[in-house]
């Protein structure tokens, strides 16, 4: 993914990309990327985190879900006598 510097921006705008970011929790960044993609009519390919994080660490199938929980099942009973 390319980079790009923005320089020469008015102040109000930069005082409310920066009010957009700080109500929205979203980068100074993010704003930015977001308006640009919205007024280019270019639909924005992002990943979410978690796709991310599959790249980095992998990720299971729903059979190997489904076998996990099965196996740690015993670990979530609670024994009421230990907590006596």
């Amino acid at each position: 993914m390319g980079q790009i510097t923005l320089r020469g921006l008015d102040p109000e705008v930069e005082k409310e990309v920066r009010k957009i970011s700080k109500i929205t929790k979203k980068s100074i960044n993010r704003v930015i990327q977001e308006i640009i993609y919205k007024h280019s009519g270019i639909n924005q390919k992002r990943g979410t985190a978690s796709n991310s994080l599959k790249k980095l660490a992998g990720g299971w199938s729903e059979e190997d879900a489904s076998r996990f929980f099965e196996t740690i099942k015993s670990c979530e009973q609670i024994d009421e006598d230990m907590w006596k």
